[in-house]
């Protein structure tokens, strides 16, 4: 029962010697013989025994020493192991990176490699291409040759040319003098052409069908106005007035949806009628239609008139038209 309450109290000693020294408390000197004594007395008290020997002081005390020696030794071991860890993680980053370059130099080597073989390539290349420019310098040389002689004939023919050069200069001189002339008459012409008054139409009677036949002669009014350059007719009135004295063209066409009768139609200058065309119609959809070229004055009116009791058909295919430009200002 002695031998057991000295270890219990060992071991209790040795307990709150570490937490202390973990804790920063108190350390090994601060403890005095009286406080483990009052311990070990209640370890004595409730364990029945009546004392202690000194003995047992002295070791504890041996065993609480050599405790906190080892813990400074641990703790002195840990730092050593957490610096070791360090510097073999730099060393091993150290390793990672001089891979890492000895791949790329290798890499490097390969393609250096290739490389050399391709200039080495190119190398056989160029001399096979000198070989070559050789031969061809050669062949160059005599035709040099041959060009100087074929040279020295040009210079003789380029004398001959020379006075030949003089006389087509001559000549020239005289054909741009021509040149000019023809150039300010070709000028004149377009001030003329660009003076003269544009006038042109073209027309299509209507869309509707057939028109008449009318008790009186009616002037037909062309409704559908494809050209009217200068707005010379009118589809109000179906009058052309010329704008200026001049040689005027006219045309028309009509077309009748009727058989067996006759189609009559007029062609009036002013008051005045100048042409009639007509024909009898065998047969339905026939066409009459005819042309002329009249002097007019300025102000001078052309139309066409339908007899009475004739009539003319028209659709969107523009079966019956008339037409009518300036030929030449008079």
């Amino acid at each position: 029962m002695r031998c057991a309450a000295a270890f219990l109290a060992l071991l209790l000693c040795l307990y709150w010697t570490g937490a202390q020294g973990e804790s920063g408390g108190l350390t090994g000197n601060d403890i005095t013989q009286t406080e483990v004594q009052s311990e070990i007395l209640g370890v004595k008290s409730n364990s029945d025994e009546d004392n202690i020997t000194p003995d047992i002081w002295a070791e504890l005390k041996e065993l609480r020493d050599m405790g906190i020696e080892h813990r400074v030794e641990l703790r002195k071991l840990e730092q050593e192991n957490t610096a070791i860890q360090t510097r073999l993680t730099a060393s091993e980053s150290k390793n990672a990176v001089l891979e890492a370059r000895m791949t790329a130099s290798e890499n490097e080597m390969e393609e250096l490699k290739i490389e050399n073989e391709v200039l080495k390539a190119r190398m056989n290349t160029s001399e096979n291409v000198m070989e070559e420019l050789k031969k061809e310098n050669t062949v160059l040389e005599a035709r040099m040759n041959t060009s100087e002689n074929v040279m020295e004939e040009l210079k003789k023919e380029n004398t001959d040319l020379q006075s030949r050069v003089t006389a087509s200069e001559d000549k020239s001189t005289v054909l741009e003098a021509r040149m000019t002339a023809s150039e300010n008459e070709v000028e004149e012409l377009k001030r003329q052409i660009a003076d003269q008054p544009k006038v042109a139409f073209s027309l299509g009677l209507t869309d509707a069908g057939q028109i008449g036949p009318f008790n009186t002669d009616t002037t037909l009014k062309f409704s559908k106005v494809i050209t009217n350059f200068g707005q010379v007719y009118s589809p109000t009135t179906g009058l052309f007035t010329a704008p200026v004295r001049g040689a005027y063209y006219f045309s028309f066409n009509l077309l009748d949806s009727r058989s067996n009768v006759w189609r009559n139609v007029f062609l009036y200058h002013n008051d005045k009628r100048v042409l009639w065309s007509f024909n009898n119609n065998a047969n339905s959809y026939e066409s009459v239609s005819n042309s002329l070229v009249l002097q007019l004055e300025k102000g001078d009116v052309v139309y066409l008139v339908l007899a009475a009791g004739s009539s003319v058909y028209d659709s969107t295919l523009d079966r019956t038209s008339f037409n009518g430009f300036l030929l030449f200002p008079l």
